[in-house]
């Protein structure tokens, strides 16, 4: 089955418990949450307060997107405060790092994640699919919402399902970026297990249709 988890990037924060409310009530799967710090991405959003507050108040598990410089430095930190998935970028550290950053994450019993920027190349994640519960691939430069869907990053998406599929089966694979009813069949196709969606879902008069359209 696939997995929905819609992006508070989009939401209204000045009501992010009635956004995360509905977006349990809709029917998703997953709360995405964007953390951003203004250094890897030309943005910042929210840290590690807001993830502790939002995961008192979320009938889901929060699937945090670590899009920082130097990850290792704040995982136990984010895990503590309540990431269920806590994912970090290939591109944030030496190999070394995120290597520890991604045996930490399942020590504190989490599930560990990897993303990759559009730019990226399917090998440089092969290393450590055996650390990762899921994988996630950008379709669309990270940082910022509402960006139009790189579909040619579905070729990246069929290599790693391929891997997958040999290497770590319970892996999932999650696409990030201009998904929606449209863009969402192609991402399941070619093999995404998890699709985020932000501007699509808030954007949506019925939210349960919504979500009930991009699973199937």
């Amino acid at each position: 089955m696939t997995l929905i988890a819609p992006s508070i990037l989009s939401a209204d924060f000045a009501n992010l418990e009635r956004d995360i409310r509905l977006i349990a009530a809709s029917g998703a799967d997953l709360v995405h949450v964007d953390v951003m710090d203004g250094l890897f991405v030309p943005n910042i959003t929210i840290g590690i307060p807001v993830v502790r507050a939002l995961k008192k108040v979320s009938p889901l598990p929060l699937d945090v997107h670590l899009m920082i410089d130097r990850p290792l430095r704040y995982v136990d930190a984010f895990c503590q405060a309540g990431a269920d998935y806590l994912t970090l970028h290939v591109e944030a550290d030496e190999p070394e790092n995120t290597l520890t950053a991604l045996r930490r994450i399942r020590e504190l019993g989490k599930k560990s994640g990897l993303s990759l920027k559009p730019g990226t190349p399917a090998e440089a994640v092969r290393p450590f699919l055996p650390e990762s519960d899921l994988v996630l691939v950008m379709t669309v430069e990270p940082g910022f919402g509402g960006q139009a869907f790189m579909a040619g990053q579905m070729e990246k998406l069929r290599t790693l399902r391929a891997w997958r599929d040999l290497e770590c089966p319970k892996c999932l694979l999650e696409v990030d970026g201009g998904v929606d009813l449209v863009t969402g069949p192609l991402c399941r196709e070619n093999g995404a297990q998890v699709l985020v969606t932000g501007s699509a879902y808030f954007r949506a008069e019925d939210k349960n249709v919504f979500v009930k359209q991009l699973r199937q």
